[in-house]
Formats: structure tokens, sequence, C-alpha cells
């Protein structure tokens, strides 16, 4: 029986290696990103960035950290609609609690880490993995599609030429479209399974299972809120970095900071570093550069948006994991 208990504590000898290359990964990262910011201060003056800091009030920041909350909080909205959209019986609260928990884990590559939303809600609801992965592809797709229209909008508002950003709202609404219309997903599938010689047969049957089951998120009284919430929640923190930018000197059109906020949050997704590590921050500062900004003030921006939406949402998640761990076994217990 000791036996028994402890086996499923004990790590397999081959996830040993992985889980040390994952973080070297890590680390490795986290050294190049501070790396490049020291390049950065070098590269002006460090007594003016840390005077770029000292401009903000307290309420100011907490204006800031309160329009990423209302980002969370319209996100998590629409997380609990789709989880009921599927339909799965499970409390706001518990929804809330396991979305919000799931950004504790946005510090891992291409944020895989998130999917530990699904085992919260696999657990709680009793509903096999085919059946609740749906919310998690719908939700991705969401927050894509709400990125791609805002991008477009923010673009042909504003003057500045950011060309190479057409491309990337493109990819984005058409990749948001497409994993939400369960037709071109079985498609896919298809062609892939023939593609791959008939093999593995049972994911593919899964992954057409699961693309049957996002029609229950086509449905207008679905789609419409859901995109609704997309749009309020990443246009709350947009706003944020035009007022940040604001407060630090900078008086740029909301279009204007819209477009560069959202372009870098997709450019550095698409590096599939942690949480876009390196090449958000790496567009952020280049195109507000681009735009004007002085150097010093794109840093601190750049600097302040990141902790106040990426570290602020890691933060929550930290806080609110171990609530999201009890509430799954809570019922099985």
């Amino acid at each position: 029986q000791i036996m028994i208990r402890a086996a499923p504590h004990t790590p397999l000898p081959e996830t040993r290696p992985k889980a040390r290359r994952d973080r070297l990964i890590l680390v490795g990262l986290g050294l190049l990103f501070l790396l490049g910011l020291y390049g950065l201060t070098r590269a002006t003056d460090w007594r003016s960035i840390l005077a770029e800091f000292a401009r903000l009030n307290a309420w100011q920041v907490l204006i800031l950290l309160a329009l990423s909350a209302a980002n969370y909080a319209l996100r998590g909205l629409r997380w609990h609609l789709f989880v009921r959209a599927v339909p799965l019986s499970v409390p706001l609260a518990t929804n809330l609690v396991q979305f919000l928990g799931g950004f504790a884990m946005s510090l891992t590559p291409g944020r895989v880490g998130e999917l530990v939303r699904l085992r919260w809600l696999t657990r709680v609801s009793k509903a096999p993995l085919d059946r609740a992965a749906p919310v998690m592809i719908a939700d991705r797709a969401s927050d894509l599609t709400a990125l791609a229209l805002l991008l477009g909008a923010a673009l042909a508002l504003s003057a500045s030429a950011m060309r190479g950003a057409v491309p990337v709202a493109c990819l984005a609404l058409v990749t948001g479209f497409a994993a939400t219309h369960p037709g071109l997903l079985r498609t896919f599938a298809n062609a892939a399974f023939h593609a791959s010689g008939r093999r593995a047969p049972r994911l593919f049957a899964r992954v057409r299972r699961a693309a049957r089951a996002l029609s229950a998120f086509t449905r207008a009284g679905i789609l419409l809120p859901a995109l609704a919430l997309g749009l309020l929640g990443w246009g709350a923190e947009a706003w944020s970095f035009q007022l940040l930018l604001h407060w630090l000197g900078d008086d740029i059109s909301l279009a204007r900071a819209a477009a560069i906020f959202i372009f870098a949050t997709l450019a550095g997704g698409l590096t599939g570093a942690p949480g876009g590590l390196g090449g958000a921050e790496a567009a952020m500062v280049a195109l507000l550069a681009l735009d004007g900004t002085p150097l010093s003030v794109a840093i601190a921006a750049t600097a302040l948006i990141r902790v106040t939406t990426l570290w602020f949402a890691v933060a929550l998640g930290i806080l609110t994991f171990p609530l999201a761990e009890r509430g799954t076994y809570s019922r099985h217990r």
C-alpha cells in the first residue's frame, strides 16, 4: 500500500531531463531578457529612465492595475460563458477562480501551462477531456479575433504607417475564425489524418469530436457576447497603455497606442517565448521609438505596462492557483 501511494508522486525517470531542460530554457530566456534591458539602459541615460518612473503617482498605478483587472474579469466571464455553452454545470465563482489560476502558468513556452484550466474543468465537471477541450480552443480563438479586430480598427484610425502590422492582424483574424469553424477544423483534421498515412486514428477521432463540439460557440447568443467581452477586455488594456504614455509626457492618440500595444502583444505571442518575453518588449520599444517617443520614455512605458499586465496576471494566478487546486479536489473527497 505504501508503494502504491508513493508511486504517483515519484517523477518518472524520463521526465526529469525534460523538467531540467524546461527550467534551463526559462532561466536562459530570463537572462536574455535582462541582458536586453541592460543594453537598452546603456543606450540611454538610466537616470532619465528612473526619472520617468518617478513621474507616476500611486493612484495612477492603481488605475493601470484596475484596467488590467477589468480585462481579466471580462475574459473570465467569457470563459464562464463558454463553459456553460458546452454545456458543463460549473458555478461562476469556480470558473473565475480557475481562469485566474491559469495565469500562474503564463510563463511557460507558448503558454501551454495554462492548459491546467482544462484539468481543473474536467475534474470539477467530471466531463471527458475531448468535451472540455473546445472551451480552451474557443477562448484562445476569441482572444485572437478580438485582438485582430482591435488592431485593424486602430490601424484604420491611426495616422501611423504600421504596414507590417496588417499581415499580423489578418493572420490572427483568420486563425481565430478557423479555430471556431467546425467544418474547417474537421477538414484540416481529415487532411492531416490522410497525410500521416492514417496513423493515430484515436487522436484524430478526438480532434474531430472536439471540432463538432465547437458548433456550440457559433450561435449568435454565444458568439456576439463573447466577442464583446473580448473587445472590452483587451480595449481596457490598450487604453491603459495610452494613459501611461500620456502620464509620461507622450501625447499619443488612443488609436496609435492601441496599435503598438496590440501588435507587440501578438508579436510576442508568435515567438512562442514564455509570456512573449523579449519579443513583445522589443517590438513595443522599437515601435514607440519609430513613432517619435523618446527612448527613455519608451523603455519606462514598456517596463511599466508589462508589470501591470503580464506580471500582474502572473501574481493573480499565483494567488488563486491554490484555491483552484483545492476547489478541484474538494468535490472528490
